[in-house]
């Protein structure tokens, strides 16, 4: 079975998402092709960086997962083929990848720039039809990565400057939300083993979430531990940490949006 996920910021209102798989489907027809979404906000490298490295993981070895938010498209930017964990990852060079990179030892990274494997005539605006589409298909039907384009090494490629959660002179562990979900849950940049290091459970200390000047007092279990309406925080099913609403949305409530800080504080 040859899987290929779709990874960009296309939306589902137009016609791109429909074209780049009928290419894929023409070059491989066998694929099986999975939408992880196409909802990320415009050009936001940021989100979808955390989006495949948080989705990677459920899929079986071989997937090809195909990564189109691309800024640059039609500049000189490369596009490169990154193997590793048994998966590979097309996907433009402008730091997507940044995150994924962390995750273990990589075993080949190419540079695509043989145009066998493209359509032509290669547009300048939609690469994601005619570049990253037959390419991802000819990998999923076997081709190599060497016979995509030269060898790169992973400093070769373009790295993101991520925030990462850091503790303030104040003690405090602070991060950021880095995306909000359709139900208006803020998900931030704090995952399970960060807060880990940070609060032991059966602490004399109390564990606070504050985002903005609002405080949250806890961990809840489960987005029904408290009543309607109310806020909580949860470590989400990505593994970070989510201000929530049960029922609601926590991004209206708090006014919060991507980029916004969020302080977990120890108290007595």
């Amino acid at each position: 079975m040859s899987i290929i996920t779709l990874l960009t910021d296309f939306g589902i209102d137009d016609a791109y998402v429909g074209i780049i798989k009928g290419v894929i489907l023409s070059v491989n027809p066998s694929a099986v092709i999975i939408d992880i979404t196409h909802q990320i906000d415009p050009q936001d490298l940021i989100e979808a960086a955390y989006v495949i490295k948080s989705s990677y993981r459920y899929f079986p070895e071989g997937t090809v997962h195909v990564i189109v938010v691309d800024p640059g498209v039609g500049s000189d930017r490369a596009i490169v083929a990154l193997e590793m964990m048994g998966h590979i990852f097309l996907a433009p060079d402008n730091g997507v990848l940044t995150l994924i990179m962390d995750e273990g030892r990589i075993d080949s990274i190419a540079r695509v720039e043989n145009s066998r494997y493209f359509l032509e005539p290669v547009s300048q605006t939609f690469h994601g039809r005619d570049i990253f589409a037959p390419v991802g298909a000819h990998i999923s039907k076997g081709v190599d990565l060497k016979k995509l384009g030269s060898t790169l090494d992973r400093h070769d490629l373009v790295h993101l400057s991520i925030r990462k959660p850091y503790i303030s002179e104040k003690g405090e562990l602070v991060g950021t939300i880095v995306s909000v979900d359709r139900f208006g849950n803020c998900i931030t940049n704090i995952d399970a083993n960060c807060l880990e290091k940070f609060y032991k459970p059966g602490s004399e200390k109390r564990l606070e979430i504050m985002i903005g000047e609002y405080e949250i007092k806890g961990l809840s279990q489960s987005y029904d531990s408290v009543g309607l309406q109310h806020p909580l925080s949860i470590i989400g099913s990505l593994g970070y940490l989510e201000i929530a609403l049960n029922c609601g949305s926590a991004s209206r409530h708090f006014r919060a949006k991507k980029g916004d800080t969020i302080r977990v504080i120890l108290s007595d």
